[in-house]
């Protein structure tokens, strides 16, 4: 017995590891795919693939441990005969040592790699001294291990006396879940650490996930412009900007100087008319490119996803808003982090997960594709937005000319948004994370026939917060995500404006236009080397 059960398990952590070499071979593949050809740089290239891949096997943990918690008790309520206390508590501690390393390795690449490489290449732009350029990164960097050294000793020392409920047995075992999840100082400083770039995280999600979710959908519904129709606007521009120029040139054939205002404005349309130069050249490739007729042959299969997406974004917002709208109306309220114990209003993806996960890796399956559309339409708000800090445009994401600081700040931006996931799972679906598929044996009386009084019977039931504290296993997660109910609070708030995004996202990506069929890819201030590299960019 003991045999198949640690084959099975050991079946769990296989599809971990084989979904380690997925994630690696996705994050090259998705890194190299958005890089500059002509700017690319190892370090760099390295650093973002490194990181994308630790904070997405962090959230590919999270089916693992809730698997192993369910997969400890047989479906009618009772517990595995291998599965005795000490057994429970060594698989718990095992995907706590596991998140224990990989968010120890994400803070490590958040406080000081990242920012390291990121500055270093800032400098080297401007100065190629390499000496000069370590020592303004270090510089740099150090400013970032200040933070985090005071991130962790707020985690290790903030009280975390929540105002439970005294006359709720049900909170008051919660409370000694948290605190027996947090009697550890080096625990409560890491859990704090990761809960803040969770919460920045968060609001990465508002702004970047909350928009891509309509903004994905709808321009695959949509399409782009006919390239010939454009080429033939771009011709129209061309002349037109030609005439302008002559036009200007005119006065000063005579010998007489132009004037500042004419010089600057002549400057102005120049530009202009290499910039509609580079466009033609990117049109008329992409008129004659085979890939270019090959997408448009799939049309038809566009318009499909692009309607799966949106009902997906619509089923994504509806399970949010009802597992909000249950905590509004039985949680505890603000000072308790608006913690639920128990589902009264259910949604789709909580009743869907649970059922699931009996099945094992189909549960897995779907967590992966909840992560990895959450990153797709990450990508998607940061194309059609850039990165900006506040009304400052910092960089723009385009494929195969993203500049290095620019790809760090990506991955930097998914990294966190990656670490919002598993609250947003959580929100999705509350009970799945917190229990996954346990049953406990819930006592019950009953009058049967022929015999005299009460019979007692034990009737399997889904576990919640009024299981009894031996019968229900927590997950690891769970504790993690509630440890400080100041998060959860703010977590709350942020589901709240991440649907208030998607609706406005929504309203404004139906009313714009198709995007052009080179959206992106030209730019003002490329060179015009950088038409040398169409056929990568096409094909």
């Amino acid at each position: 017995m003991a045999a198949a059960a640690a084959s099975d398990l050991l079946t769990g952590w296989c599809l971990f590891g084989l979904a380690l070499l997925v994630i690696l071979a996705f994050c090259w593949i998705y890194v190299r795919k958005y890089q500059s050809r002509r700017e690319s740089e190892v370090i760099s290239t390295i650093t973002a693939i490194f990181a994308l891949a630790v904070a997405l096997i962090s959230s590919a943990l999270l089916p693992v441990d809730i698997f192993l918690v369910s997969y400890m008790k047989n479906p009618n309520g009772t517990f595995k005969d291998w599965a005795d206390a000490n057994v429970s508590r060594q698989i718990e501690d095992t995907v706590l040592y596991g998140y224990y390393t990989l968010y120890s390795v994400i803070l490590f690449c958040v406080f000081l790699w990242i920012p390291f490489v990121y500055f270093y290449y800032e400098e080297k732009a401007e100065d190629d001294s390499n000496t000069c350029s370590v020592k303004t990164a270090l510089k740099y960097s150090l400013g970032f291990l200040v933070v985090c050294t005071v991130l962790l000793l707020i985690g290790a020392f903030v009280p975390l006396d929540i105002p439970y409920k005294k006359n709720s047995t049900e909170w008051e075992k919660m409370k000694l879940l948290v605190e027996e999840f947090g009697s550890s100082h080096g625990l409560a400083a890491l859990s704090f650490s990761i809960s803040s770039l969770t919460l920045i995280g968060m609001l990465a999600a508002i702004t970047y996930t909350a928009y891509g979710m309509s903004a994905l959908p709808l321009n695959l519904i949509k399409g782009t412009r006919s390239a010939a129709y454009e080429l033939l606007e771009n011709t129209e521009d061309i002349e037109d900007v030609e005439q302008h120029i002559q036009r200007i040139k005119l006065k000063c054939k005579d010998g007489r100087p132009l004037s500042t205002r004419d010089r600057r404005t002549l400057q102005q349309l120049e530009e202009r008319l290499r910039t509609l130069r580079r466009r033609e050249r990117h049109l008329e490739f992409i008129e004659k490119s085979w890939w270019a007729k090959f997408c448009g042959a799939m049309r038809p299969l566009k318009i499909v996803w692009g309607v799966f997406f949106v009902i997906v974004a619509l089923l994504f917002t509806i399970s949010l808003f009802l597992s909000n709208l249950d905590k509004a109306l039985h949680s505890a309220g603000f000072d308790s982090g608006f913690i639920i114990l128990g589902t009264n209003l259910t949604n789709p993806l909580n009743m869907l997960l649970p059922i699931l996960q009996t099945v094992f890796p189909l549960d897995y399956i779907l967590i992966t594709t909840i992560v990895m559309y959450f990153i797709f339409t990450s990508m998607a708000g940061i194309r059609n937005m850039g990165i900006w800090f506040f009304w400052i445009r910092l960089y723009k994401i385009r494929r195969g000319k993203t500049r290095p600081q620019a790809l760090l700040f990506l991955c930097m931006i998914l990294l966190l948004i990656v670490l919002h996931t598993s609250y947003m799972i959580y929100s999705l679906a509350p009970q799945y994370v917190m229990y996954g598929s346990q049953k406990y044996l819930a006592q019950s009386n009953m009058t049967v026939d022929g015999h005299l009084g009460n019979v007692t019977t034990y009737m399997p039931k889904v576990c919640d917060a009024a299981a009894p504290e031996d019968q229900c296993t927590v997950t690891r997660t769970y504790l993690f995500l509630h440890k400080f109910w100041f998060f959860s609070a703010a977590y709350y708030f942020g589901n709240w404006a991440f649907i208030g995004v998607f609706l406005i996202g929504l309203v404004v990506s139906c009313c714009k236009g198709k995007k052009s069929v080179i959206e992106g890819e030209v730019d003002e201030d490329d060179s015009d080397m950088s038409d040398d590299e169409l056929s990568v960019y096409y094909h």
